[in-house]
């Protein structure tokens, strides 16, 4: 699992030389519980910035990874992958000129989703003496109903404040967006945050990263679809 989560742990590390980012979060939910899942980092709009980085091997302490070291914890995360139970077509993408990275794959129900995530947060939990949620994600036929669940936990305030200054400031225009999509009308949300599309298919949550570390704001989400 460690190997896995490079690319997060590396794409972390862009966040912190850039003040303008965003993590995207993407779902095509099948009425059967199967679907399709793809997760963005998207530093477009401090590639300049981050082109300069580039040529430094620090910055304030902090290794700035090198386009090797991230083309090569993406293959370690798509190898990994496919190791784990319903998870198929698995795929990553690199964009260098613009710093948008991707990773995708099919997933055959959502306790899937959960396998990738689950033995890293229960790691975390255990060293930490947290509680993360392990479940991230669930589908209840019989009701209907998909969630997104997320525990807030006073540790993310803690080591949020751990940091100096001026690495808190990165975060202040750096946001979380997901967008789930289903073949089933959406027929009310928990969120208060989150916005049902016109055509009932979709639901989007925009949070900014602040809120979501100081615990003003939730990306929990409680959808529940028509039958």
């Amino acid at each position: 699992m460690k190997r896995f989560f490079n690319i997060f742990f590396l794409l972390f590390s862009f966040t912190l030389f850039s003040s303008c980012f965003e993590i995207l979060e993407e779902i095509n939910f099948n009425a059967d519980g199967s679907g399709k899942m793809l997760v963005t980092f998207n530093l477009s709009k401090s590639k300049s910035k981050i082109a300069s980085i580039m040529l430094l091997d620090s910055v304030n302490g902090y290794k700035v990874p090198s386009k090797e070291d991230i083309s090569i914890a993406l293959k370690e995360a798509k190898n990994h992958l496919k190791t784990i139970d319903g998870i198929s077509n698995i795929n990553t993408t690199k964009d260098f000129d613009n710093y948008i990275f991707t990773i995708s794959c099919d997933f055959s129900s959502t306790g899937n989703l959960d396998a990738v995530f689950k033995d890293l947060i229960s790691k975390h939990n255990k060293k930490s003496k947290t509680n993360f949620n392990t479940t991230n994600f669930s589908f209840n036929n019989s009701t209907n109903s998909f969630k997104r669940l997320f525990s807030y936990d006073a540790s993310i305030k803690r080591n949020f404040y751990k940091l100096n200054s001026e690495d808190r400031k990165i975060f202040e225009d750096a946001n979380y967006t997901s967008i789930y999509r289903f073949e089933n009308d959406v027929k009310q949300v928990s969120n208060a945050s989150a916005k049902v599309s016109p055509n009932k298919k979709a639901v989007f949550l925009k949070v900014d990263l602040m809120s979501l570390i100081l615990g003003k704001k939730n990306i929990a989400n409680t959808i529940q679809l028509s039958k």
